[in-house]
């Protein structure tokens, strides 16, 4: 049997000709989720990669099964993907957050649905579509075994490698401990953290190169694990990025351990500016402590930091682009990953607007964090789309990002700059590609009045 693996894209970014894929490298990252099912599925059957992003989608396939995999701001292209395949007579399955999540909604598109980790349910898929039938949903009894993992087909990737920023992606573990509302990572998982053997990942790390990164979603989790992750890396010399919470900051020795092992930035949910919103979140281990100065920790311990800012949450007022504009310049900030609030089905925070009759649009298509999809508390839900914009603008703006270019060559190397400014730079790109330009909402009374890390009270406040 044949089997073709798929990755939507948004409309924008979708490859429909083999030599248009859009210059944004470095924002793709290797499809360890496709390449590791691909290595999931029992020999004797061929299996072939499609992420949409960086190639069409053959539709005159001969393969038997076609699997796809999405998020929720995904979900209607898998769907008219999936119905195009199902119109040739293709047998479909669903996998990835969004199908987890909503699996009654995607049964409507599938003809199955993969409910979780893919571990030892897809080769069962793959066994009953060999036979001609397949259930209409494949869940777990228990969470996966993630010592069931094996290493991803980085092969199949070696044709488009050149689009993707390092099809060398590492994954350690899956989950997070942590409650964070408005997350479907710690949902999806129930949140618990999974680590895979370390012998494991060590003997996939010797099969990588240099230049690499791990894609967990806290690589700092298990902090015993960490620390023996980090030590085992040290004689390994390899240079990585990763994401981890700012609580790295707190614990010197596993920031001197991370340096050490490599690491040279990570992604860091900062998320926002008032202790409140954070609270609200229960992601109140952000704000213990001076966002600041664990900043300055991390820089010093000679790590780049690329800062994951939501706006919009319900002590957000108009000043709020402005002064996390402000916080990020003078915490010399890397880079920028901006998102606007959004709900994802499957998590509280989704529960909490859907109850309160706050979200405005249930087009998945718009769930990108890029758009406006819910009634904001404290300001027009144009003033959110406009300052989010102007925001993001500002801080890609050319003589911004010249200036910390230059100030990462001069802390971390010529390397880590250029790195640096290739990111930027793709950033920039999206910008113009998208004509992203907002304005900035606040009030001219206001401006430059209240400092971004205000010494509030840290009351829970949830949001209603």
């Amino acid at each position: 049997m044949k089997i073709l693996l798929i990755t939507p894209a948004v409309e924008h970014l979708r490859v429909t000709l083999p030599d248009r894929v859009p210059r944004r490298a470095m924002l793709r990252f290797s499809l360890l989720p496709l390449s590791t099912v691909a290595a999931l599925t029992p020999p004797g059957h061929a299996v072939e990669l499609c992420d949409e992003n960086v190639t069409p989608i053959p539709w005159d396939t001969d393969a038997d099964l076609i699997g796809i995999s999405f998020m929720t701001a995904l979900a209607p292209r898998a769907y008219e993907i999936a119905a195009a395949f199902r119109r040739r007579g293709k047998r479909t399955v669903a996998g990835g957050y969004h199908p987890t999540f909503l699996p009654a909604e995607a049964a409507d598109h599938f003809d199955a649905v993969v409910i979780g980790d893919a571990e030892e349910l897809w080769p069962q898929v793959v066994s009953d579509a060999a036979q001609g039938r397949v259930q209409r949903f494949y869940r777990h009894r228990q969470p996966a075994d993630l010592a069931q993992t094996p290493i991803p087909r980085r092969d199949l990737l070696r044709p488009t490698a050149r689009y993707y920023a390092t099809t060398d992606a590492v994954q350690v573990g899956r989950g997070c401990t942590h409650g964070c509302r408005y997350c479907s990572v710690t949902a999806f998982h129930s949140r618990t953290y999974r680590a895979r053997p370390l012998a494991h990942v060590l003997a996939e790390l010797r099969q990588v190169g240099r230049d690499m990164m791990f894609v967990d979603d806290n690589i700092i989790a298990d902090r015993d694990y960490a620390r023996s992750l980090f030590t085992a890396l040290i004689p390994l010399r390899k240079r990585w990025v990763s994401q981890c919470s700012l609580e790295i900051a707190d614990d010197p020795e596993l920031l001197r351990l991370a340096r050490r092992a490599g690491c040279i930035g990570l992604f860091i949910g900062i998320e926002n500016t008032d202790r409140r919103n954070l609270e609200a979140m229960d992601k109140g281990f952000n704000a213990r402590h001076d966002p600041a100065d664990r900043l300055r920790r991390i820089h010093r311990a000679g790590i780049g930091v690329i800062a994951g800012i939501i706006v919009g949450l319900d002590h957000d007022e108009r000043d709020v682009f402005q002064h996390t504009l402000r916080f990020l310049l003078r915490n010399r900030i890397e880079a920028l990953q901006l998102n606007i609030l959004t709900p994802l089905p499957g998590t509280p925070l989704f529960d909490d607007f859907e109850r309160a009759g706050r979200i405005t649009d249930h087009d998945w298509s718009h769930y990108t964090f890029r758009r406006v999809v819910i009634r904001p508390a404290r300001m027009p839900a144009a003033d959110l789309q406009a300052g989010a914009d102007w925001l993001y603008r500002q801080f890609y703006r050319l003589d911004h990002v010249l200036a910390r270019c230059l100030r990462v060559g001069l802390r971390m190397g010529p390397a880590a700059a250029w790195v640096c400014f290739r990111l930027n730079r793709t950033y920039r790109y999206d910008i113009h590609h998208e004509r992203i330009r907002g304005y900035n909402p606040a009030p001219a009374a206001e401006a430059g009045v209240a400092e971004p890390w205000p010494a509030v009270a840290t009351t829970a406040v949830r949001i209603q």
